[in-house]
């Protein structure tokens, strides 16, 4: 029996990623699509999943180039795979040194984070089936309740959150928390845009956001200084004996498979922690700030408005 469907994974050659592909490839109905920059690399994950008995592909996207995202459209849309199924917005980026300037312009973590995967899940919509399923991994880091020893993440509009370019570690780390906010504003916009589209197929896409728990085994802190990354790789991962949100990448992976090929993506519109659906911050739920960075979010990519 042939397959019968396509995941796209971004960032899924490492980490929570490659975690998450491997759960989606063993399905054998499943094409898993590695989306990540680096050739070698993503080619060397999908050995790894062919290996142990998944199906899988690798197309190149770097989330910081909107040229190399279309790129990575049109080459999905002539690559003869199943129809699309889902995508899992995982790739993602914590800067704290020095700030850096997308080609367009754009603050890197805002463009990688947020930005590319707007624009890649607006370009792939026409591609997905009935009853797609699209997943933003966000984090923990966007509320202040939670109270995570990371700076509460700002946010006042895209204009500014995607040209901050104040230097610091701090300023570093509220923009990744600001940039896990965009995400759930993202989730739940497009949640709202695709049921109120009049088209029976884009209603029915499921649109969800969770928040994997910190997972001191990724590389998320690899622009950290060597002291700093020590102390990811070696003390972290002792937070499992407080804090009951602290996972492998494997167990995380197995919650955002859960809302992406599980039961657990209906009804949509839903934010996951600790393996269930819990309320986001109270931020999140402005809908005037949701609605304000969709819409220049299409402006910033060149894309209309409305779906």
């Amino acid at each position: 029996m042939g397959l019968e469907r396509t995941f796209i994974v971004t960032g899924g050659n490492a980490g929570l990623g490659f975690e998450t592909a491997n759960v989606i490839a063993l399905d054998q109905d499943a094409m898993v699509v590695i989306a990540c920059r680096n050739p070698q690399l993503g080619r060397e994950a999908v050995a790894r999943l062919t290996a142990f008995g998944g199906h899988a592909a690798f197309l190149p996207l770097d989330l910081a180039s909107q040229a190399s995202i279309r790129e990575f459209a049109e080459a999905y849309r002539n690559a003869g795979l199943p129809p699309l199924k889902g995508i899992i917005c995982n790739a993602g980026m914590q800067n704290v040194a020095a700030p850096t300037k997308t080609i367009e312009g754009y603050e890197l973590t805002f463009a990688v984070n947020h930005l590319g995967h707007y624009l890649l899940t607006r370009l792939l919509l026409d591609e997905m089936v009935q009853d797609g399923r699209i997943t933003f991994i966000s984090s923990g880091t966007h509320d202040p309740a939670e109270r995570i020893p990371v700076p509460s993440a700002v946010y006042e509009n895209a204009e500014t959150v995607a040209h901050d370019f104040e230097p610091s570690r701090n300023s570093g780390l509220r923009r990744y928390a600001t940039s896990k906010l965009c995400n759930i504003y993202c989730t739940y916009e497009l949640s709202r845009r695709l049921s109120a589209s009049g088209d029976p197929r884009l209603a029915s896409i499921k649109v969800n956001a969770i928040d994997p728990g910190l997972m001191p085994a990724t590389g998320l802190t690899r622009s950290y200084p060597a002291p700093l990354q020590w102390v990811a790789r070696n003390v972290l991962p002792l937070l499992r004996l407080v804090n009951d949100n602290v996972h492998l990448p494997a167990t995380s992976a197995k919650r955002v498979a859960a809302i992406t090929i599980g039961e657990d993506a209906a009804p949509g519109g839903r934010y996951f922690s600790n393996g269930k659906a819990v309320r986001s911050s109270e931020a999140s739920y402005d809908e005037g700030k949701a609605r304000e960075l969709w819409i220049s979010s299409a402006t910033m990519t060149g894309l209309p408005t409305e779906l």
